[in-house]
């Protein structure tokens, strides 16, 4: 199909797409769907119902393409519908049945945790490989955060517990800059209302985040955060549980989503490496990989008499100055195929 250089205009690649061309509707479309679904991603906390939600986005705007009256752009059309289905799948909680903690096997009994959270948090970890294929596009002018603090994994489990309409609208008008007109016209609401969910949003966000701190977190990629990647994997790896916690912040936090446990501190994030992680011999071969901004891992776990290591989940590393100030980890080892990881590996 021809495009703008070729002489054919939006307007014309619009009716196209009324007409049931399909790479029309792709040429419309496709310099949105990153950032489509990392806005659905950021919404719902999954990256596999974030996709999801995408494509019904995507087949809901084929099937009202005639109903795009231009008043708005098409990235903003796109953005309502977008939105509208993430709501739908909050209210209805259909979707979260696969994540379910009972679902999750446990191999030893958990010690007890510093505390237990009312509700599991829905989340899961987004590869950063594919953040990279984002447009080069800048927020609205009302956005309050930038991409990679809106990605990271404490801003996502603060937005978990907003409810569903103060979450998007805090993340329509705070993290996309919509404007409170364009974010009333998504949602059918008036400005006032807007005004007013994002409003207690900011208020449970700031309170769910006291500690959120936008400058001692070490660059990606930087020396500071090598240094403290480099020195975790060599703990980890030898199963040098002092090392390893004498890498982590005074009040570390270990968490394991959907699991509502966590633990909080040096002490008892190290009782928890020793008496579950550790134990009985157990060691592992960590894969670095990135996630939400973060230095993560694919973890695997040797078997003894064999060079075949197999998947233990994944874990996202918060960084705090020098320290680690969260470990974050995710059971599910289906969650390894997104970042390019198979189930078992041959240890090198």
């Amino acid at each position: 199909m021809a495009d703008a250089a070729d002489g054919t205009g939006a307007a014309d690649v619009l009716e196209l797409a009324r007409a049931g061309d399909g790479e029309a509707f792709r040429a419309l479309t496709e310099p949105y769907r990153r950032e489509l679904q990392v806005h659905c991603y950021r919404i719902v906390g999954s990256l596999q119902d974030a996709e999801d939600l995408l494509q019904e986005t995507l087949l809901a705007a084929w099937r009202g393409l005639d109903g795009f009256e231009g008043r708005a752009s098409m990235r903003t059309w796109l953005y309502r519908i977008a939105t509208n289905r993430c709501l739908n799948a909050l209210r209805a909680g259909d979707r979260r049945r696969r994540h379910e903690p009972a679902s999750v096997p446990l191999e030893v009994v958990l010690p007890e945790p510093s505390r237990h959270r009312a509700e599991p948090r829905w989340l899961e970890p987004y590869p950063d490989a594919l953040l990279a294929d984002l447009p080069d596009r800048s927020p609205g002018p009302e956005a309050r955060y930038e991409t990679r603090e809106s990605v990271s994994l404490a801003f996502l489990s603060g937005l978990q517990q907003l409810p569903p309409r103060q979450r998007v609208v805090l993340v329509l008008r705070d993290v996309m800059g919509f404007r409170a007109a364009e974010v009333a016209g998504m949602l059918g609401a008036t400005e006032n209302a807007v005004t007013n969910a994002l409003k207690r949003g900011r208020a449970t966000l700031a309170a769910a985040l006291p500690g959120l701190d936008r400058e001692r977190a070490p660059l990606p990629g930087s020396a500071r955060e090598r240094r403290v990647v480099e020195a975790f994997t060599r703990a980890f790896q030898a199963g040098d549980v002092d090392a390893i916690v004498a890498l982590l912040a005074d009040d570390v936090w270990l968490t394991m989503p959907p699991l509502d446990m966590e633990y909080e501190g040096q002490e008892a994030v190290g009782h928890f490496l020793r008496t579950v992680v550790m134990s009985g011999g157990r060691s592992y071969v960590l894969r670095p990989v990135r996630a939400n901004g973060q230095p993560a891992f694919g973890i695997y776990r040797r078997d003894p008499g064999s060079a075949i290591v197999h998947a233990h989940g994944v874990m996202v590393l918060t960084l705090s100055g020098d320290r680690v100030a969260a470990m974050t980890r995710f059971i599910d080892n289906g969650l390894l195929s997104g970042f390019g990881l198979s189930r078992s590996l041959r240890e090198s």
